[in-house]
């Protein structure tokens, strides 16, 4: 009996990649290397979405001026949001254009639905560093790309019922006026975790651009140079989380986060986007852990549902603190999108789980076709917006 006991004492314990019981050091060691790795890969994002958006400067708000169909205007939500690099930007941006009467708020729902949709393109990307990893592929694609498709079916469920009805821009003017009544304002959000990596990104930004020109080069430069470096990290960021929590305890750890069920993870991923103010910084954050096996994608799914539900608070509190009616109906209509989508999917058994399988069987694709991503990505998040905002 003592022997059993030792013999599954020591199975329980993570293992090194040479098989060997690492010691409590060197676990220490690797958690902590872990933590300064994950932190160069949020540095490595926003050195990517800072080389992307310097290639699309200027065009953002063009894009949004020149709309008057609301399909169109849902495919130049996702492509401003991608060229800027930041939902909230592109919101905030919607929300000028509706004070001044550029555009109406029937055709601004439609751009802030595709504001939703362009911030998971970070996450797409990001993926594509570990094409050399098969299974490893297959599973951070579909981690990935769940979030693409959950926004995808919201939007195919809420759209024509809003075009229908109006159900949404209606629901969001009566909260506005009982808001105004209440005399409620609000605070620009600042995130402790853009303190902690903004420096790092204005650093990169500043030496690049002392050898680059400002544009379309240095973006290009900042972009080639984010994916190199989130190749890296991912890479070893991956590789010493598996050491830390190989075999049994990586079990536990799924089988822990399953047990919680998916309303806790709602809730984490909520606090989690509220407190760094992004929903794709969390959502992205979730990509190494999935890559490691310490995070299955069907418990990383609930998570990111609640990322998708707590970004919307960074632009209401924005808009309360403007105290522009028109700001805080678009807010209201981001944070109504949202909830609706969530309350209406989640909780039906038979579709919950409906982006999960679909992003999983692109991740099955993926990882025998590599090709699929980067044509997807082009396809989805570039050409597709492209050819509807110039036929719009």
């Amino acid at each position: 009996m003592a022997h059993r006991t030792r013999t599954h004492d020591v199975s329980t314990q993570p293992q090194s990649p040479d098989g060997q019981r690492p010691s409590g050091r060197q676990v220490a060691v690797r958690a902590l290397l872990a933590l300064v790795l994950l932190y160069l890969f949020l540095v490595a994002v926003g050195v990517l979405e800072d080389g992307i958006a310097q290639m699309g400067e200027g065009f953002g708000d063009a894009v949004l001026e020149g709309v008057s169909h609301p399909i169109s205007g849902l495919f130049a939500g996702v492509l401003a949001t991608i060229l800027v690099q930041s939902s909230s930007v592109t919101t905030s941006t919607i929300v000028g254009l509706v004070a001044t009467g550029v555009v109406p708020v029937e055709t601004a729902v439609p751009m802030v639905m595709g504001a939703n949709i362009g911030t998971t393109v970070t996450n797409t990307i990001v993926t594509m560093v570990s094409m050399r990893r098969r299974d490893e592929f297959r599973q951070v694609v579909a981690a990935a790309t769940m979030h693409d498709l959950f926004n995808f079916l919201a939007v195919l469920v809420l759209l024509p019922l809003e075009l229908l009805t109006g159900f949404l821009s209606s629901a969001a003017r009566w909260l506005a006026g009982v808001v105004a009544d209440t005399g409620i304002t609000g605070v620009e959000a600042t995130s402790p975790l853009a303190m902690a990596t903004d420096p790092a990104n204005a650093a990169v930004e500043t030496v690049l651009s002392a050898l680059v020109p400002a544009g379309a080069g240095l973006g290009t430069v900042m972009l080639v140079l984010g994916i190199l470096a989130l190749y890296v990290t991912i890479r070893y960021l991956s590789k010493n989380m598996r050491a830390v929590i190989a075999g049994p305890l990586q079990e536990k750890a799924n089988r822990s986060v399953g047990r919680a069920g998916g309303l806790v993870g709602i809730a984490v991923g909520t606090v989690a986007a509220i407190l760094v103010v992004s929903s794709s910084i969390v959502t992205v954050t979730l990509l190494p852990l999935v890559a490691a096996g310490a995070l299955t994608v069907r418990n990383a799914y609930p998570i990111t549902l609640g990322a998708n539900l707590g970004t919307t608070v960074t632009a209401l509190l924005a808009a309360l603190a403007t105290g522009q009616p028109e700001g805080l109906v678009i807010a209201l209509v981001h944070v109504l999108f949202n909830v609706t989508a969530v309350t209406l999917i989640y909780p039906l058994p038979r579709i919950r789980y409906l982006p999960v399988r679909l992003a999983e069987g692109l991740g099955a694709l993926a990882a025998r076709r590599r090709w699929v991503v980067p044509v997807y990505t082009g396809g989805v998040f570039v050409a597709l917006p492209v050819a509807a905002v110039a036929a719009g």
